[in-house]
This record gives C-alpha cells, sequence and structure tokens, in this order.
C-alpha cells in the first residue's frame, strides 16, 4: 500500500515536473519570440529612419538654376521633350520666352505635351516636331524640315534615352538601344551643326548619367557586334550609350573651338522617370528599384542641370565639361580619354552614315 501511494507520488511529481518544464520551455519560446519581434521592428525603423535621411539628404543636396536670364528669341530643341526631365526642361525654357521645339516620336503624346506647356506658360511658341530615333531616316526628315522651317538654333538639347529594348536592331542595322540614346543623337547633331554655327553663340547639351563608369565601352564593339544573344547585357547598351554622351562631348568641344559653339554633357541625377520602371522584370529587383525611389530626384529637380547648362551666364564659353547638380563634376578616366573619344566620333559617323556597317 504505502509502495504504491510512494508510486503513486512520485508520478505525480514526474508530471508536475514535466508540466512545469514545458511552460518554462513555452515561457521561454515566447519571450525568444518577443524579442525576435522587437529586434525586427527596430530594423524596419532603423531602415526607414536611414531612407528618410537619405531622402533630405537628396533634396538638400540638390542642384538648383537660380539663373533667372530670359530666352526671348532663342529657339531651343528638346528631344523626348514630351515627359520626365525633358518635359521639364522644355517648361522652363517656355516660360522665359524661347521658341521650343519638342522633339518626340508618339504624335499624341508630343501635341499634348505641347498644348500643357502653352497653357500653363502662356508661350504659344511651343511647337511639336515628330522625331523618332530609332529612325535615321526620321532624324534625316527632321532635320530637313527644321533648316526650312527655323531661321536659327541657339541650343541643341540631347535628352532622349531609354533603356529595355533587348538584343533588338532597328532598320539601320544598329542596336536599338545605342541607336536611340548614342548614334541618332550624333546624327542629328552632326546634320544641324551648320544652323548651330550659323547661330553663335550656341549650345549643345548632352543628358548622360553617372552610370557611364560602369560602361565597357569597346569602340570595336561600338554596336555590339561582338556579343551574342547570351553574352548581350541591356545595362551594357545603356551604360556604353550614356559614356558615349560624354565622349561626344568631349570631342566635338575640340572641333567647335572657337566657333561659339558650346557643347557639355550632364547627369541629371537618379530622377524617377519610366527609365526606372523599364530597367527590370525582375520582381526582387524591381522592389529595389521602388525602394531606390525614396532616393531619386523628381523630374523638375533632375532638369535642373539642363536649364542651368541651356541659359546660365556662368557657362558661356565653357565647353567639353560634365556637369552634376549645376557644377562641374568628375567623369570617369575613359570619359575624359580623348583619344577614346574621337575614335568613338568616327566610328560612329560611319556607322550612321552606313559605311563599315557589320
Amino acid at each position: 500500500m504505502q509502495s504504491t501511494l510512494r508510486r503513486n507520488n512520485d508520478s505525480q511529481c514526474q508530471s508536475s515536473m514535466n508540466l512545469a518544464s514545458r511552460v518554462g520551455h513555452n515561457s521561454y519560446q515566447s519571450s525568444g519570440y518577443r524579442e525576435a519581434s522587437k529586434m525586427f521592428m527596430s530594423l524596419i525603423l532603423i531602415n526607414i529612419l536611414f531612407l528618410l535621411l537619405l531622402k533630405l539628404y537628396t533634396k538638400l543636396t540638390c542642384g538648383i538654376c537660380t539663373s533667372s536670364q530670359h530666352m526671348v528669341g532663342k529657339v531651343v530643341i528638346v528631344t523626348g521633350g514630351n515627359a520626365g526631365i525633358g518635359l521639364e526642361t522644355a517648361r522652363s525654357l517656355a516660360e522665359r520666352g524661347a521658341r521650343v521645339l519638342l522633339a518626340c516620336r508618339d504624335p499624341a503624346r508630343g501635341a499634348a505635351a505641347r498644348d500643357l506647356l502653352a497653357a500653363t506658360t502662356g508661350n504659344q511658341d511651343v511647337h511639336y516636331r515628330p522625331l523618332d530615333l530609332a529612325s535615321l531616316a526620321s532624324v534625316r526628315q527632321f532635320v530637313d524640315h527644321i533648316l526650312k522651317t527655323e531661321k536659327r538654333l541657339d541650343v541643341l538639347i540631347n535628352n532622349a534615352g531609354s533603356t529595355g529594348f533587348g538584343f533588338t536592331k532597328t532598320e539601320d542595322g544598329l542596336v536599338t538601344g545605342m541607336q536611340v540614346n548614342h548614334f541618332a543623337p550624333v546624327l542629328l547633331t552632326s546634320l544641324l551643326l551648320p544652323l548651330l554655327k550659323a547661330s553663335a553663340p550656341s549650345r549643345i547639351i548632352n543628358v548622360s548619367s553617372l552610370l557611364h563608369t560602369q560602361a565597357r565601352l569597346r569602340v570595336d564593339n561600338l554596336n555590339m557586334e561582338k556579343e551574342t544573344e547570351d553574352s548581350f547585357r541591356d545595362s551594357d547598351v545603356y551604360c556604353n550609350s550614356k559614356l558615349c554622351n560624354i565622349l561626344v562631348a568631349v570631342e566635338l568641344a575640340r572641333q567647335l573651338e572657337g566657333t561659339g559653339v558650346t557643347v557639355n554633357a550632364l547627369h541629371p541625377g537618379y530622377v524617377k522617370t519610366d527609365i526606372l520602371k523599364k530597367s527590370t522584370k525582375n520582381p526582387f529587383l524591381y522592389a529595389l528599384v521602388w525602394l531606390s525611389t525614396m532616393m531619386t530626384k523628381d523630374p523638375w529637380e533632375g532638369a535642373q542641370t539642363s536649364i542651368f547648362l541651356t541659359v546660365s551666364p556662368e557657362v558661356e564659353g565653357v565647353s567639353g565639361c560634365y556637369f552634376s547638380d549645376c557644377h562641374i563634376a568628375n567623369a570617369s578616366r575613359k570619359a575624359q580619354d580623348r583619344e577614346l573619344a574621337k575614335k568613338v566620333w568616327e566610328r560612329s559617323l560611319e556607322l550612321v552614315n552606313g559605311d563599315k556597317l557589320k
């Protein structure tokens, strides 16, 4: 009997100990979960604070064109002037009284931008002109029309640019991204040079990007001739084309010295435009791109350096330079290579004129 009672007591004690152990273990687990949750929430709050500070820093360091210089009597071409940086650049120039020609591919969007600027600025001397940079024939037709209708050209802003075309070629046999961002602007600029010289002092402005620092440019692979479907990277096209924008400015500045025509390139900053939307189809990378908008400029802010280079008396006579936030900035070593600039310009002219096209 006593033996039975002892066994029952021992069993009850063991059960109590097991229960206490489980309760303690569950309590420890709950405590661990709470600590992990607190740590996770702290990390989220730290990241949010970091992004907000980054956004504030971007706003505070954004260069703003403070010049009140009017543009009455001046004629300006803005490629891609129907949206984003181009639209905001065109808006500022229209407000200053310039005759603004919006060179755009899409007729409906071009006309809508024209009407918007005319209505909001009160300047009725804003016009849409069709220009498809994916067609060299369109570039030549555009220039023919300009030469017939315009007596002068004070500023050419090569603003249009895009990405996400993939390994495709235009009817001209050129890789689409390289043609839109580089080859077509080269042809456009070269054909308009006589009018720009006759209108001197005049300015050419190439909108480039800080991503030019990531270029893997080779003159013998300028049109991605050596690439295959497997080796081709769309990012290479964009970065290479943006480096070419600067190299063209360097070479043309050398050629045009003493003519009164200046040529400069610029980085507008990371701007929230359609290019960001087209930059990736990968959901994870798209999420990173979305997060990066915390440190992007809006189109008005992104247009400030273009406006500065167009209107400011401070840069009269300044040529062959690279700007960011309305100041001269440091371009990559390759972007300052004058021999490379000369070779890129010459090879580009060969390609747009149909010579040695491979």
